[in-house]
C-alpha cells in the first residue's frame, strides 16, 4: 500500500476551519441547534431489533443513556463509565474460566420522568431485548450466548438467565462463559442501557431469586403471564406512542418532543448526569443540493457526516469566504459503501456468480465518480478510520515503544516487534481488479452461457437478469445508474437498478422481510465493538449464516470467532486475526465492498467544543458542546480534497 495519499489523509485531518459568527446580528445566544443529514431516520428509535440507519443510531444515542460501559478512544478500548458506574470488580472461577463482573452503580440515576434507574432496569434491557417475544412482534433478536446459562434460559431449561445476577437496587453482575474468553473488546460485552419497564412491560417485574433473573407478573395472584408478544406490539410498535418510534421515558441526554414528517425535535433531559448545554435539537435529513444554501441562509446549524464532492467543495467556499460565520472539520469514516448480495436467490447463492461480478466491476472508477478526492476504493470489510487500516497502511506508526538500554535482550526483542508488524501488509489481502475475461470463465465454469442472440448468459433456459436496490436520495445513485449496467454487461449479465425507500430497504437487507433483489447497495459505519462474528446468525441445522446476506461459510465465520478471541491488548494477534477475515470475506463475498471516504461536518461557528473527531458521531459529541460568540477568525484555507493514488 502506498503511503502518498496516506500522507495527504493525515493533512487533511489536521485541517479545521476557523470560527466565525453565527449570525451577524444575533442579540443573544441561540437555544436550539438544527443538525441536518442525507440518510433519513425511519424512526427505529429503540434497540437495534428493527434496523440500524445510521440516523436512527443518532436519534438512539441521544435518547438512552447511562450506559455501563463506554468508549476510550485514546486507548482503543471499553472502560466502565464513570458518570454510571461507582466500582467494578472482576473475578474468574478455576474450574470453568466464567468471569463475573460485579458492578456498583451511581446514587441519583433517573429517567427522564424522574423515576429512579436501578439495577432491575439494566436487567430487564437484556431480558426484554433477547426475549423470543420480541422476535415475534418483528424483532430481530440476537441472543447474548456469551452470557452464563443464556441457552439454557431461552430453551426453557432454566427458569432464570443465570448470566445476570440483581444484588442489590444499585448493584448487579454478569457472567461471562469461559468458553467465550478471551474476548478482544472484553468490556464492551456489558454495553447495556436501562428502559423503562412500567412503560415497556406494564404489569412485569424482574425477579431474582439467587439463581439469575427472569420475568413474571407483578401481580403474583394473577394466573395469566403478562410479559406477551401482544402486550409489546401495543407497547412498542403502536404508530403513534409506540416506544419504538416515540419513546417517552427514557435515560439519555436528551428527550423527544415530538417526530413527524421526518423531522425529530428534542428537549435537554434535565435529569441526564451529561448535563447537555444547549437546550433544543431538531433533526432532519435534506437533498444534498439543500445543504449548504440551508447552512447559510441559517436554517441549518450543522450538516453532519457530508461526503458528496460538490457539497464539500461548496461548503469550504462558503467557510473560506465567510470565515466570520461558518467553520467546518473533517475525519475519516469508519465505515464503507458496498453492494451486498441476497443469497437466497440462486444465481448470487453461487460464489462463482458473485466472484464474477465483482471481477466486471472497476471499484477504481466508482469511488472516483461518487467520492473523488476524498476517498478511495477498499478491498475488504473495512473503513479509512479503523483503527486497524490505519495501523497496517502506515498512516500512524506501529505501537512498539522504543528501548533507550544498551541491554541486548531489551534491544533484540524490540527489533523483533517491529519486524513482526513490518511483516502485516494490506498488500497481502486479495483484490478483484477488473478482468472480464476471468469473470467470464467464472460464470462459464457455473453454467451459464453466452445465448448468440442476446449476448446474456443464460442456464437451463433462464437469463442471467440481476436486480439491485439502492436508497432513494443516494450519492452514489449516478454512479449506479451510469457505470453498473454497462459493467455488468460486458460479463453478458443484465443489471437492473431500483430506488427504494431506506424504511422499505432496510427490512429486506436485513432478511426481515422476503426481496425480489439480488443485490443492495448499502453503507455501514460500524460499531466501536467490531465483532463481525455477531453478523452471523445460526440456523436449525447449526450453519453460521452471515445474516445480510443469508449465506452459510464456516470458513469466514471461523476467521471472526478467531479475531474476537484475541487476548485484550494483544494488538498484533487481533492485526494478524484481522487479515485473516479479511481474506476470507474476499473470497466469500457476502458482499463488494467499493470504497470509504472522509466526511466533512460544516457548522456555524457559534457551535463550540464540537469535538466530532474523537467522537462515535455528532450526536455523541453534542451534549459537551454549547453556543457561544466565536472569537475573531481567520478565513478558512481552501483545499481542494485529497487525492487518493498510487
Amino acid at each position: 500500500m502506498a503511503k502518498k495519499w496516506m500522507a495527504a489523509l493525515a493533512a487533511l485531518m489536521l485541517l479545521t476551519g476557523c470560527l466565525s459568527a453565527f449570525a451577524e446580528e444575533a442579540e443573544a445566544l441561540p437555544d436550539t441547534l438544527t443538525v441536518a443529514v442525507t440518510t433519513p431516520m425511519t424512526g427505529n428509535f429503540f434497540t437495534a431489533l428493527w434496523g440500524n440507519a445510521s440516523s436512527d443510531v443518532d436519534v438512539r444515542i441521544l435518547l438512552h443513556g447511562c450506559n455501563l460501559v463506554e468508549w476510550d478512544g485514546a486507548n482503543g478500548m471499553f472502560t466502565a463509565n464513570p458518570q454510571t458506574v461507582e466500582s467494578l470488580a472482576v473475578t474468574q472461577d478455576a474450574a470453568t474460566g466464567d468471569r463475573t463482573y460485579t458492578l456498583v452503580l451511581r446514587p441519583g440515576l433517573r429517567y427522564s420522568d424522574g423515576s429512579p434507574i436501578t439495577a432491575w432496569d439494566y436487567a430487564f434491557s437484556v431480558l426484554l431485548t433477547m426475549a423470543p417475544e420480541m422476535a415475534a412482534i418483528g424483532g430481530n433478536v440476537r441472543p447474548p450466548l456469551y452470557l452464563a446459562g443464556c441457552e439454557q434460559y431461552l430453551s426453557g431449561e432454566a427458569q432464570a438467565l443465570a448470566g445476570v445476577r440483581v444484588i442489590a437496587e444499585d448493584q448487579l453482575a454478569f457472567t461471562v462463559r469461559g468458553e467465550y474468553l478471551p474476548y478482544f473488546y472484553e468490556l464492551g460485552l456489558l454495553d447495556c442501557v436501562p428502559y423503562p419497564i412500567a412503560v415497556i412491560a406494564p404489569g412485569v417485574r424482574v425477579t431474582d431469586d439467587g439463581q439469575g433473573v427472569y420475568l413474571t407478573n407483578a401481580d403474583p395472584d394473577a394466573e395469566a403471564p403478562a410479559f406477551t408478544a401482544e402486550l409489546l406490539a401495543a407497547t412498542i410498535l403502536d404508530e403513534t406512542n409506540g416506544y419504538r418510534t416515540h419513546p417517552t421515558v427514557v435515560s439519555g441526554p436528551y428527550t423527544l418532543a415530538s417526530y413527524s414528517d421526518g423531522v425529530a425535535v428534542f428537549d435537554r433531559n434535565p435529569c441526564s448526569a451529561l448535563a447537555p448545554k444547549i437546550e433544543h435539537l431538531v433533526f432532519r435529513s435534506l437533498s444534498q443540493e439543500e445543504l449548504i444554501p440551508a447552512l447559510e441562509r441559517g436554517e441549518v446549524g450543522l450538516l453532519n457526516k457530508v461526503s458528496d464532492m460538490a457539497v464539500i467543495q461548496a461548503g469550504q467556499q462558503l467557510a473560506s469566504e465567510h470565515p466570520d460565520a461558518f467553520t467546518f472539520v473533517n475525519y475519516p469514516r469508519t465505515g464503507l459503501s458496498m453492494l451486498s448480495f441476497n443469497a437466497d436467490h440462486e444465481a448470487v447463492a453461487d460464489k462463482r456468480v458473485r466472484q464474477a461480478i465483482a471481477l466486471l466491476i472497476d471499484r477504481d472508477a466508482f469511488a472516483a465518480q461518487t467520492v473523488g478526492g476524498y476517498g478511495q476504493r477498499v478491498d475488504g470489510f473495512y473503513g479509512l478510520g479503523q483503527w486497524m487500516f490505519r495501523l497496517l497502511s502506515g498512516t500512524v506508526p506501529p505501537p512498539v515503544q522504543a528501548q533507550e538500554t544498551e541491554d541486548a535482550a531489551t534491544q533484540s526483542a524490540y527489533e523483533t516487534a517491529l519486524a513482526e508488524w513490518a511483516e502485516l501488509s494490506l498488500e497481502s489481502l486479495p483484490t478483484y481488479e477488473r478482468d472480464p475475461q476471468a469473470a467470464a470463465a467464472l460464470l462459464e465454469e457455473a453454467g451459464w452461457t453466452p445465448d448468440e442472440a442476446t449476448g446474456l448468459r443464460v442456464r437451463d433456459g433462464e437469463t442471467l437478469s440481476l436486480r439491485l436496490a439502492y436508497p432513494t436520495g443516494s450519492l452514489a445513485a449516478p454512479a449506479l445508474e451510469a457505470l453498473l449496467p454497462d459493467m455488468l454487461a460486458e460479463g453478458g449479465i443484465s443489471l437492473t437498478l431500483e430506488a427504494v425507500p431506506m424504511a422499505e430497504l432496510l427490512p429486506q437487507y436485513y432478511h426481515m422481510a422476503a426481496s425480489d433483489y439480488d443485490l443492495f447497495f448499502m453503507a455501514t459505519n460500524f460499531d466501536l465493538l467490531y465483532d463481525p462474528s455477531n453478523s452471523f446468525v445460526t440456523d436449525e441445522a447449526g450453519n453460521h449464516i452471515w445474516a445480510a446476506a443469508g449465506l452459510a461459510d464456516e470458513a469466514l465465520y471461523e476467521a471472526a470467532v478467531a479475531m474476537r478471541a484475541t487476548e485484550p491488548g494483544d494488538l498484533l494477534s487481533y492485526c494478524k486475526a484481522w487479515l485473516r477475515f479479511e481474506a476470507e470475506f474476499e473470497d466469500a463475498l457476502p458482499a463488494i465492498p467499493l470504497y470509504s471516504n472522509v466526511y466533512f461536518d460544516f457548522h456555524t461557528a457559534w457551535l463550540q467544543d464540537y469535538q466530532i473527531a474523537s467522537n462515535v458521531s455528532w450526536s455523541t459529541a453534542i451534549p459537551a458542546a454549547w453556543f457561544g460568540e466565536p472569537a475573531a477568525a481567520e478565513p478558512a484555507e481552501e483545499n481542494d480534497g485529497l487525492v487518493f493514488d498510487d
